[in-house]
């Protein structure tokens, strides 16, 4: 007669694993039924297969739509873990025996049943479900619990929702037919919560099989991929997590005195941290917890106890010392790893071929990475890092900044691979079947058509090496560089692509197409510049200011003395008007100053202060000149005795109305500039040759209309 052993267990727990593998090697089973999704069945072969290594999970996802997922972790500390290595290694026919994915993913239902061990917990006077359950099954060796445990969850089953019983239903079923075909020694390894209705006589199948009748389906694919320890807390797949990994691991692989090895352990982190932990601290802490267990009746300290040695004798009381603790060790963070052979996507392929030819590494903690853009190697990292983003998958991000703009050999990115980026790859694997492939196809098909918006997507495709792309997105930016009539918009887009060639010298990408764009939307915004920067009003003017500032910029470290002539020109001809906003006309002025192609800014700037304007309109100017400079002040006494002489003279109306303006430029200063100027100020007056000077030509507008006032001739 065949004998079933249904052993309930905690899906993340040390104790149940241990008592789960002690079990079953004491039952002998010819067959193993494991709750999981049952269309995995045919991936318990690789459980054993070289470079698996867990923490890792069951991937269910479908291939339509890959955002359709569900994930089932597990750990080595994991029952159904042991489960599954046990079959492996005993040569035992196993089986998952829950809903197949194909249900699980086309269902919006949950379980519904709450939390029973907090419910156990608040009985036995816990308010902590998880200190509950380390206290009477995790830290208590070689304690089989699971008949106690399988009797406490009937008295709690008195309401279940409807997913549950087909859940169960289906695990039923499942237990049938391995028992029809011949099972004689059948275990079956679920959730504690699943044991009573799958413990006893099985019954007739007829109202199992309702149940079950009609139950939506959808495509569904199947795999394992790498997981993290820091991911079994999150409630995933069967609705189970623990938030203390890294201590049920230690528990479980550490059998020989855990409490002593734990805290040396704990030892080394605070010593990480530049914290001088020594033998003593540690033989005390032992000591204390040990202590603490027997005053609660414990055969052996728990993490509560060890925590609370941790905080008296290693931390001093320090919270945020404790805190280094639980992050790194009790916690802690693991990737595990999947064997090569494991079923994937062409992308993941291809992906994980580049990381090994890269030498690169899948860490789940944040590392940082310097990258030299003079080595081969180093450039095929940023590539890949670069495309990965470009896909959504945000293995690398930029820490310095942002890359783009160090126009040097060198880039900074952090490092850190999340398990969710399983399901990203798969989404991204509908592009192409190579990271290259898929990046060029995804940045073609992406709906954009105005000249910024091009403009940033070409330079994400050079610093990404997709020559494939580079081509169509050039000549979709000339056509609407053609079309666009706003200068605005060209001066927007001129930064990044200037940027974009200086990274072709950087990275030896050949970008010659991309000159004869740049140059013609330059020729274009010089040609409608000197209009366009008229009738504005301060804040239009404010920002097309700061657009002039950034194309400029660009231009100079372009180094290409025909695009510098033909930008300081157009600086010239606005420098000259007299119907442009003052914050405008005062920011080229300086820029001709500082290129040297005036000599007489000092004479704009005084007659900027003359009679004849608002004091507002002045101060625009000297803001427009000034703004974000304060150095030239520094070291040029004649326009600082100049704005300060003009200060002087204003009526105390007038005063009160520019000095707000006036601080606001000022306050974009350095405090060393602002301290340097003021200790100028205070060593008295300067007489400024620039207030004495003589505009002729200016001098000769107005003797002409006094002359035609006054009816004069000659």
């Amino acid at each position: 007669m065949a004998t079933t052993r249904v052993f309930g267990i905690r899906h993340h727990g040390p104790g149940s694993a241990r008592s789960l593998r002690q079990g079953i090697e004491e039952f002998e089973p010819d067959t193993i039924l494991i709750e999981g999704p049952a269309d995995a069945d045919p991936l318990t072969g690789l459980v054993t297969a070289e470079g698996m290594h867990p923490p890792v999970a069951l991937l269910a996802y479908v291939p339509d739509t890959p955002a359709r997922a569900a994930f089932w972790p597990f750990a080595v500390f994991s029952p159904e873990w042991q489960a599954l290595t046990y079959a492996a290694e005993h040569d035992v026919p196993v089986r998952f025996c829950d809903l197949p994915s194909t249900n699980v993913l086309v269902s919006h239902s949950k379980s519904t049943s709450g939390d029973p061990l907090a419910q156990l917990a608040a009985a036995a006077g816990y308010d902590d479900p998880e200190r509950w359950w380390d206290a009477v099954i995790e830290s208590v060796p070689d304690r089989e619990a699971f008949d106690a445990i399988t009797e406490a969850m009937a008295e709690l089953r008195e309401d279940v929702d409807e997913h549950t019983l087909i859940r169960e239903a289906y695990m039923r079923q499942t237990m049938r037919k391995a028992l029809k075909e011949g099972a004689e020694r059948l275990a079956v390894v679920c959730g504690a919560w699943h044991a009573p209705a799958l413990s006893g006589t099985l019954g007739p199948a007829v109202a199992d099989a309702r149940l079950l009748k009609g139950l939506p389906k959808t495509k569904a694919s199947v795999t394992w991929v790498p997981w993290t320890h820091s991911r079994l807390a999150a409630v995933s797949g069967y609705g189970a997590g623990v938030t203390s990994p890294g201590w049920y691991h230690h528990l479980f692989v550490e059998t020989e005195k855990p409490i002593a090895r734990w805290l040396t352990k704990v030892a080394g982190v605070l010593r990480g941290h530049d914290l001088p932990v020594s033998s003593a601290h540690i033989i005390e802490s032992v000591r204390l917890a040990n202590t603490l267990a027997a005053l609660r009746d414990r055969p052996l300290a728990g993490l509560s106890e060890v925590t609370e040695s941790v905080r008296s004798v290693m931390c001093g009381g320090d919270e945020t010392l404790v805190r280094f603790v639980i992050n790194e060790l009790v916690v802690g963070e693991t990737l595990g790893q999947v064997p090569e052979e494991t079923p994937t996507v062409p992308l993941e392929a291809d992906l994980r071929a580049r990381i090994r030819s890269l030498r690169l590494k899948q860490e789940p903690l944040s590392r940082q990475v310097d990258l030299d853009l003079r080595k081969d190697n180093d450039v095929q990292k940023s590539h890949l890092l670069h495309r990965l983003r470009l896909l959504g998958i945000e293995w690398g991000v930029p820490t310095v900044g942002d890359v783009r703009n160090t126009g040097t050999f060198r880039e900074t990115w952090t490092l850190r691979w999340e398990p969710e980026f399983a399901v990203r790859i798969i989404e991204a694997s509908l592009w192409g079947t190579t990271v290259e492939a898929a990046a060029e196809a995804k940045i073609l098909d992406t709906e954009k058509s105005s000249v910024g918006e091009l403009a940033e997507l070409l330079e994400i495709a050079l610093l990404a090496d997709l020559g494939g792309a580079t081509d169509g997105l050039i000549t979709r930016l000339e056509s609407a560089a053609a079309l666009d009539h706003d200068v605005t918009h060209l001066l927007s887009a001129l930064p990044g692509l200037i940027r974009t060639l200086r990274y072709g010298d950087v990275r030896g990408t050949d970008v010659n197409a991309l000159v004869h764009v740049v140059d013609g939307i330059l020729l274009r915004i010089c040609a409608g510049l000197p209009s366009a920067v008229t009738g504005l009003d301060s804040d239009a003017a404010e920002s097309l200011r700061a657009l002039i500032d950034a194309a400029h910029i660009a231009i100079a470290t372009r180094d290409d003395p025909h695009a510098t002539d033909e930008w300081l020109s157009t600086m010239r001809k606005i420098a000259d008007r007299e119907d442009v906003h003052g914050a405008i006309v005062g920011r080229a002025v300086r820029l001709l100053a500082d290129a040297e192609r005036i000599d007489d800014a000092s004479t704009r700037f005084s007659a900027a202060l003359s009679v004849g304007s608002a004091p507002a309109v002045k101060a625009a100017w000297i803001d427009g000149f000034l703004g974000g400079r304060g150095l030239l002040l520094v070291h040029d006494r004649e326009l600082l005795s100049l704005i300060d002489n003009w200060m002087g003279t204003l009526p105390e109306e007038q005063f009160v109305e520019t000095l707000p303006l006036l601080r606001r430029t000022f306050g974009t200063f350095e405090s060393g500039e602002r301290r340097a100027i003021g200790e100028t100020l205070r060593e008295g007056p300067t007489t400024s040759k620039a207030v004495a000077s003589i505009d002729v030509e200016r001098g000769r507008i107005a003797m002409r209309t006094a002359v035609q006032i006054l009816g004069a001739t000659g």
